[in-house]
């Protein structure tokens, strides 16, 4: 049994620094780092934490995919329900000297609700398992079923949110950044008020558990009989690009190791900070600097 599932994009990541992000023209690159990405990284980030991890997801049937999947392989990743279809998915981040980046991506492989079928073995005995909303609706709704009665996180918007309504009941983790929140709402939700009042919403329609992005004003949280507001603890972010990924796995780690929903979120919180303190989406991370980072954090 892995402690840690995640059902989703399995990318090459390239990450490449410039002074400015261009408008046009040509832009010299000051630096860059190729490595495995997408949500996979929210299972390097559980492996670094301790916890054991496999991914599900579609590479391709080209020699990126087996960059991608030896990386997963050196990583520690069990990679034995991972599909080879077409052409591995490429996320390309610029990044300028500020920190603000622009994402290029090309995707054509994702999930089918029968790839997910086929995972179900791995997906039913894990811990917990976090599915990426990225892929299809259909492939994320097999994915809820799969799991039941596990730790089940499901990260960013769907394509039509009323596809997974019924299915929010047995979620135990609903996160969306800025963008992806208004996707559940049909309007951007301004000032942390009213993203607060957003995410009591959604736990009321099922999930456990609510995370959203308030931009500037930073990260909510909010569960049936709490909420808290967690401030950006790097105001001076590096790559903002893998802040998420490591906000999800510092929440499930806390989770699956018995924390309350406020320490959780502040564990999130410190992880998502040393990730976009480094170049690239890859998180660099270990259980006691998290913890303490997020210790020093609540004032605890």
């Amino acid at each position: 049994m892995l402690d840690v599932v995640v059902a989703g994009l399995i990318c090459r990541d390239l990450v490449v620094t410039v002074e400015e992000l261009p408008e046009s023209g040509s832009t010299p690159v000051i630096r860059r780092i190729e490595t495995l990405g997408g949500a996979a990284n929210q299972a390097v980030g559980a492996r670094q934490l301790g916890l054991s991890a496999g991914v599900v997801g579609v590479v391709g049937e080209d020699a990126a995919a087996e960059l991608v999947l030896d990386q997963a392989g050196r990583d520690g990743i069990d990679v034995s329900a991972v599909v080879h279809r077409g052409t591995t998915p490429l996320v390309v981040a610029l990044v300028d000297a500020e920190g603000r980046s622009q994402l290029l991506e090309h995707i054509s492989a994702r999930l089918t609700p029968g790839d997910v079928r086929a995972a179900a073995h791995l997906l039913g005995s894990a811990r917990a398992v976090l599915v990426d909303l990225q892929q299809p609706d259909e492939a994320v709704a097999e994915a809820v079923r799969c799991a039941a009665g596990r730790m089940i996180v499901l990260d960013g918007a769907p394509t039509d949110p009323s596809a997974l309504g019924e299915l929010l009941p047995s979620i135990t983790v609903l996160r969306a950044d800025h963008q992806e929140a208004a996707a559940y709402f049909g309007r951007p939700l301004e000032g942390v008020d009213e993203v607060l009042a957003g995410a009591r919403e959604l736990v009321a329609k099922g999930p456990s558990i609510v995370a959203l992005a308030a931009g500037a004003d930073g990260n909510v949280l909010a569960w049936k009989d709490g909420q808290h507001v967690y401030p950006l603890l790097d105001a001076a972010p590096v790559d903002p690009t893998g802040g998420g990924d490591a906000f999800v796995v510092g929440l499930v780690h806390a989770l699956l190791s018995g924390a309350d929903p406020r320490t959780a979120g502040w564990q999130a919180s410190a992880a998502a900070a040393l990730t976009i303190g480094h170049l690239g989406g890859r998180p660099r991370l270990d259980r006691d600097t998290v913890v303490a980072y997020a210790a020093e954090a609540a004032g605890t």
